[in-house]
């Protein structure tokens, strides 16, 4: 496998983010890792070649970005897709016909619409439960599970699974379990620390940090998953290009950065808002309010930029989100911008209505991706966006 990461682990995270997974450029020596911009290689003769045969099966610069990314989740293999649902694509495709998934309620929309209107329609079953109510989990597991599935934290409910205690469930079902990990990044939380089998990651948001591509990540420290993981990358062909590549490793070399000015901005902006009198509830596993606030400190070592609000009314909610100007009003999240969203009517639209509202994901809530702008800015942005003028 010529994924595996051999990075000395005992180097600190910021020095990873920077170096793990990169190596010296042959040629003529560039300290940035190239863009091969290939889609074949020469080979010398029958059966002779430097390593690389077609760009679909492997290219430098994915590579890279594949070690990198796994170093930083502190795994072994990492396998780079085209986009974060292409990634829990391949994930669905380690399952056969009749098994089931146990799955956390609110996931991305796009997560919960491909296993319901696509993988359900291929033979896979699925529950859905509150993921961080582990009594729940347990309690939906069958005889034919073979993953439990989890974001931590949630989008956008902002809730947290309890990793170690997911992870022992999942172990005793003999099931695999995977973890979205993109809202907290290897930089909060490494979910392969409390049993996680898989660490699924949308490259776009955080890891790539500036809303110029799209891309998705798997990580592992299995063999045979990263055998079979590496097989279906190559054969169901949802690999990204190598500039894709390219800009989501230049990003990884400031997530540590980013990261900081992303939680400071949005503990700072979460306490703001509990000040407001028009929120009437603020989602943010920062605040000691949140109910999971614990369990954050206890699996986390912060809690980011991404903030949601109830509003209690879809028209204030309306015109809250087309007044901000530094908020942009747009889908996605993670990048150094400040983004601000609708779920119901974007990012979550295709999740029944009576499970929206089953999980208090109204037509007035709002989601905020806090960016790394001047938070006194953002503030007063949110304030006169909220006004009554």
């Amino acid at each position: 496998m010529t994924r595996i990461v051999d990075t000395d682990l005992t180097l600190r995270f910021a020095t990873r983010t920077v170096h793990a997974g990169q190596v010296p450029e042959p040629l003529a020596g560039a300290v940035m890792t190239p863009i091969y911009q290939t889609s074949t290689y020469i080979q010398q003769g029958l059966g002779k070649h430097k390593g690389y045969e077609y760009a679909r099966t492997s290219n430098p610069t994915r590579e890279a970005l594949e070690r990198n990314v796994a170093s930083l989740e502190g795994a072994r293999y990492g396998f780079a897709f085209s986009s974060g649902l292409a990634a829990l694509d391949s994930v669905m495709k380690l399952l056969s016909q009749g098994d089931h998934v146990v799955s956390g309620e609110n996931v991305y929309g796009g997560s919960h619409r491909q296993m319901t209107h696509i993988w359900s329609r291929l033979g896979l079953t699925f529950t859905f439960v509150d993921g961080g109510d582990t009594a729940a989990v347990a309690a939906a597991v069958t005889p034919t599970t073979k993953i439990v599935y989890a974001e931590t934290p949630t989008n956008p409910m902002m809730r947290l699974c309890d990793l170690a205690a997911t992870g022992e469930i999942a172990k005793k079902a003999g099931a695999l379990f995977v973890v979205d990990n993109t809202f907290a990044t290897p930089f909060f939380q490494q979910p392969l620390l409390y049993g996680a089998d898989i660490v699924l990651h949308s490259t776009t948001k955080y890891l790539n940090g500036h809303s110029d591509m799209i891309g998705g990540m798997l990580v592992t420290s299995r063999d045979d998953l990263a055998e079979r993981l590496g097989f279906l990358q190559n054969s169901s062909g949802a690999v990204p290009g190598p500039f894709d590549c390219w800009l989501a490793l230049r990003g990884t070399k400031t997530l540590a950065l980013r990261m900081r000015q992303h939680d400071a901005n949005g503990r700072r902006i979460a306490e703001w808002l509990g000040t407001q009198r028009g929120v009437k509830k603020i989602y943010y596993p920062g605040l000691p309010s949140h109910p999971q606030h614990e369990l954050a400190r206890r699996q986390m070592k912060g809690f980011g930029g991404m903030i949601s609000i109830e509003l209690g009314d879809l028209g204030v909610a309306r015109r809250f989100v087309e007044r901000t100007k530094i908020f942009a009003l747009a889908e996605s999240l993670g990048g150094v911008e400040s983004l601000i969203g609708h779920p119901a009517s974007m990012t979550h639209a295709s999740v029944p209505r009576e499970m929206r509202e089953r999980m208090g994901l109204t037509d007035s809530l709002v989601r905020l991706s806090v960016g790394i702008e001047d938070v006194d800015d953002l503030i007063g942005d949110l304030e006169q966006a909220l006004g009554d003028d």
